[in-house]
C-alpha cells in the first residue's frame, strides 16, 4: 500500500490545504510527512509539500503565509502587460529562510515538484532522492526547485536554473500533481494500480466569470483585465487554466483510483485570485470546515495498511 499526498496550486489560496493539513496533524497527533509515503505538490503546493516533506509543522508554515503574503503580492509595476505584476524577491527570501541550503539530495521523503522548462520546452519534475534523479539534479537547492514551480507567468518573472534553462510554474501542466504522482507509483516504485492511495487537496474551485456581454469583441482586456484606478491585471485565462487542469485530473484519477482517489476541496462564492491576500482568514475557516466535514473519510484513509 502505498499513500500519496498531493496539493494543487493556487496562490495565496495555499493557505486552504495548511489549513486542512494543520487539522490533520492536531487530530492525529503526527507531522503531515509522517502519514504519507510520497508528497508532491506545485506552485504553492510545492512550497506546502517540500514543508511537508521536512516535517514542518503547519502551524509554523502558515505563520510564515501570513507574514510573508503581504510582502510576496506587493506590486511591481502598475501594468503587468509590460513587466512581470510582482518581484520574486520577497517570495525567494521566505523560501531561502525555510529552505535554507538543503538540496534535493537531502531530502529522505521521497517528494514531487512539477515546473516547465520554457527554454526547451518541456515539462519537468524535480525529485528528492529516491533512486532516479542524477547528480546533477540532486545538487540543485530545494529552494530553487520550489520557486521554478512557483513562477507563474504575468505573476511572476521566469526562475532562471543555474543558467542551464528558465523555468516557470509548473501548474501549466500539473495543477493538480496526482497524475504524476500515479505515474512515478506505477513507474518508479513498480506498485500496482490497486495499491495506490491518493489524498488529493485543492485550493477552492473559484466561479471565473466570463458571461455574456453586449460587447461581442473579445480581446486582451478579457482574457486579463486591469483595474480602474489601481490598473491592477487580473489574468482570468491563468485562473481558468489552472482550475480546468486541476479538475480534469481530478476527475481522470477518480475513474482510475475509485474510492482510493479522496480529494479535499471547496467551491468558492466568488473569484478568489491567486494573489489576493485579504482573503486567507476566510480560506483558513474553509479549510477547517473542510476537514470537519471529512474528518471520518480521512482517518480510514489514513487507517489503511
Amino acid at each position: 500500500m502505498m499513500k500519496l499526498l498531493c496539493i494543487d496550486g493556487g496562490g495565496i489560496r495555499g493557505v486552504f490545504p495548511i489549513a486542512i493539513l494543520q487539522a490533520m496533524e492536531e487530530e492525529f497527533g503526527k507531522p503531515a510527512g509522517q502519514l504519507f509515503d510520497v508528497v508532491s505538490g506545485t506552485s504553492t503546493g510545492a512550497i506546502i509539500a517540500a514543508s511537508v516533506a521536512l516535517n514542518t509543522s503547519m502551524e509554523e508554515l502558515m505563520k510564515k503565509y501570513e507574514t510573508y503574503g503581504k510582502k510576496i503580492f506587493i506590486k511591481k509595476s502598475k501594468v503587468g502587460l509590460f513587466k512581470s505584476v510582482y518581484s520574486d524577491r520577497y517570495l525567494r527570501r521566505l523560501l531561502k529562510h525555510a529552505f535554507k541550503d538543503l538540496t534535493l539530495g537531502d531530502i529522505e521523503k521521497p517528494l514531487l515538484i512539477p515546473a516547465v522548462d520554457i527554454t526547451h520546452g518541456k515539462p519537468y519534475v524535480h525529485r528528492s532522492d529516491f533512486g532516479f534523479s542524477s547528480k546533477n539534479e540532486l545538487s540543485l537547492n530545494l529552494w530553487d526547485a520550489v520557486l521554478s514551480s512557483c513562477s507563474a507567468p504575468v505573476y511572476f518573472p521566469p526562475n532562471n536554473v543555474n543558467n542551464q534553462y528558465l523555468s516557470i510554474d509548473g501548474g501549466l501542466w500539473a495543477n493538480n500533481p496526482s497524475l504524476v504522482c500515479v505515474t512515478e507509483a506505477l513507474h518508479h516504485f513498480k506498485t500496482d494500480l490497486s495499491a495506490i492511495r491518493i489524498l488529493s487537496i485543492g485550493t477552492g474551485q473559484q466561479n471565473i466569470d466570463f458571461s455574456i456581454q453586449e460587447d461581442k469583441h473579445w480581446g486582451i482586456r478579457q482574457w486579463l483585465p486591469f483595474h480602474f484606478p489601481s490598473l491592477k491585471v487580473t489574468p482570468k485565462l491563468l485562473d481558468l487554466a489552472m482550475d480546468l487542469s486541476s479538475e480534469s485530473v481530478t476527475y481522470h484519477c477518480r475513474l482510475l483510483l475509485g474510492d482510493h482517489y479522496l480529494r479535499l476541496n471547496t467551491e468558492l462564492s466568488k473569484e478568489i485570485p491567486f494573489d489576493d491576500f485579504t482573503y486567507m482568514g476566510e480560506l483558513k475557516d474553509m479549510g477547517r470546515q473542510v476537514f470537519e466535514k471529512h474528518k471520518e473519510q480521512i482517518a480510514a484513509f489514513l487507517s489503511e495498511s
